[in-house]
């Protein structure tokens, strides 16, 4: 800190924290709101995602098969004639240049998207209980949830937060989780930003050498966990947005001892230390500076973000890109692999026959409804909104808590976290990602069954 002065620092830090406590308040703060005469608790976001939806109305699905559609042909010209155009780090090359699996999933998005907004051809793609679902009742959330989300994540991101509360937890990460200090980072972004945000550092620090292979897989596989703007929508399409609190507490414990158990269990336990690069070991210990405490030493970097963090200007540039990115990245995807499943969970008997092991875990976790509950288990390795969707029309709360919670801990979906893992230089096969999605499964429904019993002898959500 010595190379700023007086002036720069007091700047630096004023910005810190005045733009970290705006992010906090508006991403992790509940308010209460009046809606058709019921108080209902949300976040901010929430609720100007809410307002804006109001606003949009009848323009939204328009605005849905706009964005799809231009996503399928920029990524059918940018992963062809157009391959080596761009920059390797711009926003172009990371958004649409896509593997060819990828591509299809983003082709048969624009395919979906039309029949269902026009209702013509089959109506095994358009009815209600496929692509008229995801269109209607997911996509018009998603589109207004993550343009405020991703305009406004920067305050979190970017100001110092992060770079204050690292070093802070980086005593507790060897022990707890046998990963090293600045970790503490990715798994921070993950849980505040988006997994997809942790996964890409990790991958950057595997290649650089800071990680190890094993490493790197623990911290992708079980911290990578889907941000808070997506758990906001979990809640609301399982009808949690009033129990958001304990909600998401139930998730951040659950993924706490999945964190905890899961790199001490095969298969993560088996992967070897092998690191990508060779850096000194002093860069590998995260040694505190002499004569510094954590909180210290975090706040003197969070002053030091502060310093250099971006203007106006630069954070609604930043936040627009990462509207663009999560709009036209994320929602083909969701819109082409929600269709297919639940297609498949509508008119074929699959995802309940490989549900039907669970029956007799779910009855012993005394989750009502079980038999229906065990359909939506395993589709969450497919896409993390489709448990929610498919278990929407169950009455009981406890089980919507349940699936809607047990939904974001499984945390790998190939939707989005599982295809950028595997799409990332950390080495780990789709089937350990199968595997270790089952495990985190496995330990994380007692956890999630015994909060929700919990909530429902306080009385805070009905079991009828």
């Amino acid at each position: 800190m010595t190379q700023y002065n007086k002036s720069q620092r007091t700047r630096g830090q004023l910005k810190f924290i005045i733009m970290s406590l705006i992010g906090i308040i508006l991403f992790l703060i509940p308010i209460t709101v009046t809606e058709d005469g019921e108080k209902q608790t949300t976040l901010p976001v929430a609720f100007l995602a809410g307002l804006l939806k109001d606003l949009i109305g009848n323009a939204i699905p328009l605005v849905i098969v706009i964005i799809i559609t231009i996503s399928g042909i920029l990524s059918i010209l940018c992963s062809t004639v157009l391959k080596n155009k761009f920059k390797p780090e711009g926003l172009m090359n990371n958004a649409f240049n896509v593997k060819f699996v990828w591509l299809i999933l983003r082709i048969l998005a624009v395919v979906f998207v039309w029949m269902t907004y026009l209702k013509v051809g089959t109506s095994v793609i358009y009815s209600e209980d496929t692509g008229g679902l995801v269109f209607e009742s997911l996509l018009p959330t998603l589109v207004t949830v993550f343009f405020f989300a991703a305009l406004f994540l920067p305050l979190l991101m970017e100001y110092g937060l992060l770079e204050l509360l690292g070093p802070i937890f980086r005593p507790i990460m060897r022990p707890l989780f046998t990963l090293p200090g600045r970790s503490t980072v990715d798994n921070l972004a993950s849980f505040i930003g988006d997994g997809t945000v942790g996964v890409l550092i990790t991958s950057r620090q595997y290649q650089e050498g800071f990680y190890s292979r094993r490493e790197a897989t623990v911290i992708a596989t079980t911290f990578s966990v889907v941000s808070l703007t997506f758990a906001i929508v979990v809640a609301e399409t399982v009808h949690m947005q009033n129990h958001f609190f304990y909600f998401y507490l139930t998730v951040i414990i659950s993924c706490l001892v999945c964190a905890f158990i899961l790199p001490r269990i095969w298969p993560l336990r088996s992967i070897k230390d092998e690191y990508s690069k060779e850096v000194s070991e002093e860069m590998r210990t995260e040694k505190l500076p002499d004569n510094k405490t954590a909180l210290g030493h975090g706040f003197d970097m969070a002053t030091e973000t502060g310093i250099n963090a971006p203007g106006f200007k630069s954070f609604f540039k930043s936040g627009f890109k990462t509207v663009i990115d999560m709009w036209f990245v994320i929602l083909p995807v969701v819109m082409s692999v929600g269709t297919l499943a639940t297609i498949i969970a509508t008119y074929t008997p699959l995802f309940a026959i490989i549900g039907k092991p669970f029956v007799p875990y779910l009855e012993l976790l005394q989750i009502p409804e079980a038999a229906q509950a065990s359909e939506t288990v395993l589709i969450g390795f497919a896409d993390m909104f489709l448990p929610s969707i498919l278990i929407e029309g169950v009455g009981n709360d406890i089980t919507l808590f349940v699936v809607g919670a047990l939904s974001i801990t499984q945390l790998i979906y190939l939707s989005e976290v599982g295809g950028v893992i595997l799409g990332s230089k950390i080495p780990v096969s789709i089937f350990k990602l199968f595997i270790i999605f089952l495990i985190r499964t496995i330990i994380a429904l007692p956890i999630i069954s015994l909060m929700a019993q919990k909530i429902k002898s306080n009385k805070l959500v009905n079991s009828t």
